[in-house]
């Protein structure tokens, strides 16, 4: 079986960064990914998809992105269920193995703040030394844990 999602988007809004009560980082983005297809009028329809970033990565994110910023995001998709007054949800995730920034450094150049230091590829992955994603022996943070 096979859990694997890449996305091309702008961020709507900056990262938000936070910690868990055991102190792991963890940032939670928005990017706007255009369908690639037009409506009835001609428009393009754009889909909103929330991306969350654990321990290193969240870190990197949270320092470097903004809004605006044209990202590409390998991760895997996650359904998140919680309750809101009274009510049994769903929410769908992605949660990032990487992050890649895709402006150029130019593009900022004239903007308040630096691009980020990228290595040579652009790929930002976690590289806190935690494996990278929760297995069955690892379920992952508990939901105590998790700050939203």
């Amino acid at each position: 079986m096979l859990n694997r999602i890449v996305l091309i988007g702008r961020l709507v809004s900056d990262p938000q960064m936070r910690y868990t009560s055991s102190g792991i980082p963890v940032a939670n983005m928005r990017i706007a990914v255009d369908r690639p297809y037009t409506n009835q009028q001609g428009q393009r329809e754009t889909d909103f998809i929330d991306i969350v970033c654990w321990r290193g990565l969240a870190e990197t994110v949270a320092n470097n992105l903004h809004k605006g910023r044209l990202i590409a995001v390998d991760g895997r998709l996650q359904i998140r269920q919680y309750e809101w007054e009274g009510q049994r949800r769903q929410a769908a995730e992605v949660y990032a193995d990487t992050v890649r920034f895709l402006d150029s450094k130019r593009d900022f150049a004239g903007s308040q703040s630096p691009p980020p230091h990228e290595s040579e590829s652009g790929y930002f992955t976690d590289s806190s030394g935690f494996p990278d994603s929760p297995g069955l022996d690892d379920p992952g943070p508990d939901a105590d844990d998790v700050p939203f």
